[in-house]
């Protein structure tokens, strides 16, 4: 195997394959950040075209997909009949890209999503998501699962990347809920341990998870009942947290933005639908404000 791209993640997939047994050629452009890697047993190579020639499977991972451009380009005939993996980060547009241009130098092509942090790498449970030609996952499937739990999403290499940003956004949501939670009953002098204890141990898995995972099929059927509680009474919670924000002397902009997208979901008339309508508005992409 090859691994392109030394930084921490890169390192950390190239340290996977050489515990799980794979003989390892890596490459950096700072040459230096092979020296552990050769001292575990890697093989560095001193240029990119030797580093690809060694391997019928490149594993890369760089900034981005400008990143893998200009270090795969040169090497390009090199890689010819190989398989690239690629698990630097952009949009689905350049995953699409990427897999035009490995077929344009008949190059196989993976796109990647690396779904944990650097530690969690090459253990069974970490998540690693994988699109492109389900014949060439299936054929590198045991290497790629040294890297960790290797989950194929279909033939369309956009859909990794297009994962990895989908969750990335729930991440991001999620811990700004949390943190403006935290921030909120601290204002009474409680510990995030404290709330964590409630919020995190019991709130996150047994409500917030029960009602998605009970909704989940109406999402799909794209039905929302509201007899539980629709979107107008969702509002009114949203005003509380709003206000009981600024009472507190907590910033209220993250609270006041959910509560405008429930008055924007109103105004597009779902006022009697629950709340996983907003789906709906998250669909309809608004004309950009000059």
């Amino acid at each position: 195997m090859t691994v392109v791209g030394l930084g921490p993640m890169g390192a950390a997939l190239a340290d996977a394959l050489l515990a799980h047994g794979h003989p390892t050629t890596v490459w950096n452009r700072s040459p230096h950040r092979a020296e552990p890697l050769v001292t575990r047993g890697a093989r560095r190579a001193d240029t990119i075209t030797e580093a690809v020639a060694a391997s019928p499977l490149v594993v890369v991972c760089l900034k981005d997909y400008e990143a893998m451009y200009a270090v795969l380009d040169p090497a390009a005939d090199a890689l010819s009949g190989r398989l690239v993996v690629n698990h630097s980060s952009g949009t689905p547009e350049e995953a699409r890209a990427a897999a035009s241009w490995a077929d344009g130098h008949s190059v196989g092509y993976l796109d990647g999503a690396i779904m944990v942090p650097v530690p969690a790498v090459g253990r069974p449970d970490a998540v690693l998501l994988y699109s492109g030609p389900e014949p060439l996952f299936t054929a590198h499937r045991a290497a790629l699962e040294s890297l960790g739990g290797a989950t194929y999403l279909g033939a369309d290499p956009s859909l990794a990347v297009l994962y990895n940003t989908a969750l990335l956004g729930m991440m991001y949501a999620s811990l700004n809920g949390f943190l403006h939670a935290a921030a909120l009953v601290g204002t009474a002098g409680v510990s995030v341990e404290s709330f964590a204890g409630i919020a995190l141990d019991w709130f996150l898995p047994s409500v917030i998870g029960t009602i998605l995972r009970s909704e989940v099929p109406q999402i799909d059927a794209r039905t929302y009942p509201g007899d539980a509680g629709s979107m107008e009474m969702n509002l009114t919670a949203l005003d509380h947290i709003v206000r009981t924000s600024a009472e507190q002397g907590v910033d209220v902009d993250f609270p006041a933005a959910l509560r405008t997208l429930a008055e924007r979901a109103i105004a597009e008339g779902y006022a009697a639908n629950n709340y996983s309508v907003m789906i709906e508005v998250f669909r309809k992409q608004r004309a950009a404000v000059s």
